[in-house]
């Protein structure tokens, strides 16, 4: 599933979902304890076992691989097919209220009983790894077609613990690294914060995602205000947030090391299909655009009147109609009407597909207490994903929501392929994503002039200055911290000062450097997951989608089949095969220096917006 972590929805108060929809997922199973849910786990673990037994078997006799293989992919595939919704339906359960205990509790138990799913892959692996490919393709129907799956398993055969130690580690998944992540998901999800009025008097206890949308409201001091409360909210949860950090990242150096990769940044790119000269050529073509981005910085600060942006100027609104409440421009019931128009000028395709992800019940749409943070996707079942967001009426809200719906797209596209071949390494699974982003951005561009014009190009250069400096700066930190966690554990005020290190270190001057935020460690969910480095892919995948949409805007006429054709095997072909298919070549510099080329014509549009407007200068405060 797709884990969005985009800025915080723009809003001039801390909303909370009272009439946006919600997602529909009781058509799947009625209940957490309903005897379906139930069955069909039954159903499932006993598929587990069965292909367990029948793997056993295959590997400790001498019988021809091939048909071996056909009969052994073909149960795997059909078991992925029966978990995909269970698992599903219990996640969103409890993403979407993280106080139902009933759901957590369920949600546990399916990750107990399918441990043996978690060891079947390095097995099978394992038996793929040391049969020869000619023998292997012997008599199997299925083995050219699954080219793809074989290369990758050898892959990973080459870097797997003995068979009883990859058990041992699955079986100890969940009350580790699956332990340390949960602990962060339920502290943070269910932090309240109370940010003071003006006068000093207790506000109401808001959500802490319903704090951070406070980021957008017009009113400095207000910003200030939640900006201070959010910080102390996350120092008195910091003792346990600090235990997850240092339990996930002790937890993935262990088994890196022992895997035989050089560094958990090395097993990251492993499970990326990319190499070493492709992170380089991205991060070197993005380091050399950092003056960019701090001009937009100086220059948004110039426009709001100050010296010097602090972390919380990032999302200020620059002109009044940014945040007001009264003009409904961006409700939902308008964002969704203005989305499903211009995906309809890319396609049909699109624009139905957002259409019934509209009016089937796909999205929860709004913020409230116990929701997760932040926006995803996730395939459901058959064609339908299931989308979570924390809507405010805003742009930069209906942006968040074209960006989950062109995950959704994806999944749509893959649909029909096997389990074992869909999917997307996380460089490639923004592709769709951002692509759709840009087609609403530039829709609104066309659309617009004056204030609305400034505010489309903000919200784009705001969510984009996130995604190259913000993005690198938790780089950096992730890297600082898995280096330092080889030897020691870190206190929460260490991870606070490396974390300042890394932002100081990327914005540069276009932040005040004694306002940054020292708990973005905090609140980032990626950090948390035994899928390490979860930032850089975000840069890949804005620069890559940004690319293809000028590849789609120079040839339309052929592009459609292409890009769908792309999407499709993003699960089977490694990123620098598909980028091919498009004439590119992901590991020259010179790839990436073009995309950010098209946000340096945005910023200098920006920045003459400003100099036409010139306000004074006060005093930063």
């Amino acid at each position: 599933m797709e884990h969005g972590d985009h800025s915080p929805t723009r809003s001039t108060a801390p909303a909370v979902d009272t009439d946006l929809p919600r997602w529909d997922l009781d058509s799947l199973f009625p209940g957490v304890d309903s005897p379906e849910l139930a069955n069909a786990t039954d159903r499932l673990v006993a598929a587990i076992a069965k292909l367990a037994d029948r793997l056993g078997v295959v590997i400790s006799s001498d019988e021809a691989p091939g048909p071996a293989f056909d009969e052994l992919i073909g149960q795997l595939d059909a078991i992925l097919e029966q978990y995909g919704p269970i698992e599903a339906y219990l996640y969103g359960k409890v993403t979407a209220d993280t106080t139902d205990e009933a759901a957590q509790s369920r949600l546990s138990a399916i990750e107990e009983r399918t441990i043996a799913l978690q060891q079947i892959g390095p097995r099978l692996n394992a038996w793929i790894g040391e049969i020869d490919d000619a023998r292997l393709r012997t008599g199997s129907r299925l083995a050219d077609a699954y080219d793809d799956f074989i290369v990758v398993a050898r892959r990973r055969a080459a870097h797997q613990l003995s068979p009883a130690e990859e058990d041992l580690l699955a079986e100890l998944g969940p009350s580790s690294g699956g332990a340390w992540s949960r602990l962060h998901q339920d502290v943070s999800s269910q932090i309240l914060v109370s940010v003071p009025d003006a006068d000093g008097s207790p506000g109401e206890p808001l959500p802490i995602s319903a704090v951070r949308n406070l980021a957008f409201d017009p009113d400095r001091s207000v910003r200030e205000r939640a900006w201070t409360a959010e910080l102390a909210a996350w120092r008195a949860n910091a003792v346990p947030l600090a235990a997850a950090m240092n339990g996930i990242k002790g937890h993935v150096n262990t088994t890196s090391r022992h895997r035989g990769y050089p560094s958990p940044l090395d097993e990251g790119l492993a499970s990326n299909r990319l190499d070493r000269p492709t992170l380089d050529a991205l991060v070197a073509a993005a380091e050399d655009a950092f003056p960019l981005f701090h001009r937009y910085l100086r220059a948004k600060a110039r426009l709001l009147g100050i010296e010097r942006l602090a972390w919380f100027d990032l999302f200020a609104p620059v002109t009044p109609s940014m945040s007001a409440v009264p003009d409904d421009r961006w409700s939902y019931g308008n964002s969704t009407a203005f989305i499903q128009h211009h995906f309809a000028g890319f396609s049909d395709k699109l624009a139905g597909l957002a259409g019934r992800a509209f009016r089937e019940g796909w999205i929860d749409a709004g913020p409230r207490p116990g929701k997760v943070g932040g926006a995803y996707c996730m395939p459901f079942v058959g064609e339908q994903s299931r989308i979570l967001s924390n809507f405010t009426p805003s742009y930069n809200g209906m942006g968040t929501l074209a960006h989950e719906l062109g995950h959704a797209y994806h999944n749509f596209v893959q649909h029909g392929e096997p389990a074992t071949r869909r999917g997307s390494p996380m460089v490639v699974a923004e592709t769709a994503s951002t692509f759709c982003e840009t087609i609403i951005r530039q829709a609104g561009l066309r659309e617009a002039d004056g204030d609305d014009r400034l505010i489309i190009l903000e919200s784009f250069l705001s969510d984009t200055t996130q995604i190259v400096l913000d993005i690198l700066s938790r780089f950096r930190f992730e890297s600082t911290v898995f280096d330092q966690r080889t030897s020691r554990q870190l206190s929460a005020d260490e991870l606070c000062s490396l974390m300042l290190d890394a932002q100081r270190s990327t914005y540069g001057d276009g932040l005040d450097p004694e306002r940054l935020h020292p708990y973005a460690w905090a609140s980032k969910p990626h950090y948390y997951s035994t899928q390490s480095f979860y930032n850089y892919p975000y840069l890949f995948g804005q620069l890559f989608g940004i690319g293809l949409y000028a590849e789609y805007t120079a040839s339309p006429g052929i592009f459609h089949d292409r890009y769908d054709e792309l999407l499709r095997r993003t699960g089977q072909a490694d990123p620098a095969d598909l980028a091919t298919a498009f004439g590119v070549d992901i590991r020259d510099q010179a790839f990436w220096r073009r995309g950010l080329a098209t946000l340096e014509a945005d910023i200098e549009s920006f920045v003459a917006a400003v100099e036409e407007r010139s306000p004074p200068v006060a005093a930063a405060n």
